[in-house]
């Protein structure tokens, strides 16, 4: 099976059933909207196979389905955080490396934030599960290394803030996206993006845009073509 944007593509051609995200043509090579809608396909195709397989009952599925239908709403809320990380991207500008963090299900949205920050700025990042920081990542903190946490308010939050206050211990710059009712307070060194707290069931959709906005605000300052990064083309021909 294969979850695809493009209908006539080889993997489509080649599998026995295809879902279709439906995102719409992509014209540029770092295509976000092609990520967000994987994960709100991967949801539903989740629900329908929980549904079957008696694992997920009426009730939930009725939720999943209202969230979903929420879902524009809630990413309105999501981009119009625009000018506040635009500003931040600021502090981007001359950075030459940057460190991602993400706990369970939003270790994957850090490392998709990181891929845009190489991607459009081309800024060397890298993505860490939060818990794995002190397995090499951690060697690496400085003044001079950007630490960007993803930072929902679940079950992992706590144990999030102890890796978060190893980093200050080190004299990291931090820059936390994290839920309004969090509990994090900003200081000099760790700056606080207060974002709406939103259903868990779309929470990594929802965090991935700012991740992404970050990404595309440091690429306008540093002046590199967003849509047509360096060396990265649409099409792969090569093994």
């Amino acid at each position: 099976m294969t979850i695809c944007n493009v209908p006539g593509s080889s993997l489509v051609r080649e599998s026995d059933l295809a879902f279709m995200t439906r995102a719409g043509a992509e014209i540029g090579v770092a295509s976000t909207k092609a990520f967000t809608t994987q994960l709100a396909s991967l949801l539903m195709l989740v629900t329908a196979v929980g549904k079957v397989q008696h694992t997920i009952d009426e009730a939930l599925e009725a939720q999943i389905a209202k969230t979903l239908h929420r879902l524009p709403a809630t990413l309105e809320k999501a981009l119009a955080f625009d000018k506040d990380i635009e500003a931040l991207a600021e502090d981007f500008a001359e950075k030459h490396h940057a460190l991602f963090l993400g706990r369970g299900e939003f270790y994957p949205i850090a490392i998709e934030a990181a891929l845009k920050l190489k991607e459009i700025s081309y800024i060397h990042a890298e993505a860490y599960a939060a818990g794995e920081l002190k397995h090499g990542p951690l060697a690496l903190i400085d003044a001079d290394m950007p630490v960007i946490v993803v930072a929902p308010n679940n079950e992992l939050l706590e144990k999030l803030k102890s890796n978060i206050e190893e980093v200050r211990a080190r004299g990291g710059q931090l820059y936390v996206f994290a839920d309004k009712d969090a509990g994090f307070v900003e200081s000099e060194n760790m700056k606080i993006i207060a974002m709406p707290h939103v259903d868990d069931i779309v929470a990594p959709i929802f965090y991935t845009l700012p991740m992404q906005l970050l990404s595309y605000h440091v690429a306008l300052i540093k002046g590199t073509d967003v849509d047509q990064p360096r060396n990265l083309a649409k099409a792969v021909t090569v093994e």
